[in-house]
């Protein structure tokens, strides 16, 4: 599928929907955190982001157009070659590493900001996993996670019907088992050295056919931690 990451009408249709307003709560909430004025054009000149499991780099093209130095790291060597493919003919430099967040935590890697969006859900090892992402947090950054919630209502939507009803993702994208509620996330998130500064729900609106902000976060839903100076 590596080669369909760019294509709004393909296989990674939902995730274009979706990016949208991924792009907003981030530029918004790290200029309130950074200080900066998410009016200018690159308000983040100057800071670092780690973008974890970038696919084709949906997220990290557009941050590095806000001004950030994006690294991104994805297990996929196939996506890596895709991501800077991409990057290249949109004329942008991101560091692009065939490399897992263990690794870039043991070279003594850190950023200001680290995003982890719709990675947690398909990692096995969880805790393990989130101790390596602090190490990645520079003190005084913060770190942006999405996942799924662990709910009944989250397997009937985000499994069942997103794989099996919809067909917005391949059959056994996710399981189930390794979905995590807030709390669980942010006890983990603690554990690892970080204090957690918000969580916001997301839902999708059948209406307009789109996805919103919400209070709501049964199904999905983003924590933004910070690890203090």
């Amino acid at each position: 599928m590596a080669a369909e990451w760019w294509n709004p009408h393909g296989k990674f249709a939902p995730l274009h929907k979706f990016n949208p307003l991924r792009l907003r709560y981030i530029r918004e909430t790290a200029a309130r955190h950074f200080s900066r004025d998410a009016r200018n054009l690159r308000p983040f000149d100057g800071l670092a982001l780690l973008d974890i499991g970038c696919g084709g780099g949906l997220l990290s093209e557009p941050m590095t157009r806000l001004g950030f130095r994006v690294t991104g790291a994805d297990a996929s060597d196939k996506n890596i070659q895709i991501a800077g493919l991409h990057a290249a003919q949109s004329g942008l430099a991101i560091d692009y590493r065939c490399v897992t967040a263990e690794a870039l935590a043991d070279e003594g890697a850190a950023f200001d900001v680290v995003l982890n969006m719709e990675v947690v859900e398909h990692v096995a090892d969880l805790r393990l996993y989130l101790q390596s992402c602090a190490h990645l947090v520079r003190p005084g950054g913060i770190m942006f996670v999405a996942t799924l919630n662990k709910t009944l209502k989250a397997f009937a939507l985000a499994k069942v019907g997103a794989e099996y009803v919809l067909g917005w993702l391949p059959r056994g994208t996710h399981d189930w088992s390794r979905f995590v509620e807030p709390q669980a996330l942010a006890t983990m998130l603690e554990e690892a050295g970080l204090e957690v500064r918000a969580t916001q729900g997301i839902s999708f609106d059948p209406l307009s056919w789109d996805w919103r902000l919400s209070s709501d976060t049964d199904v999905n839903y983003m924590v933004v931690a910070e690890k203090k100076a």
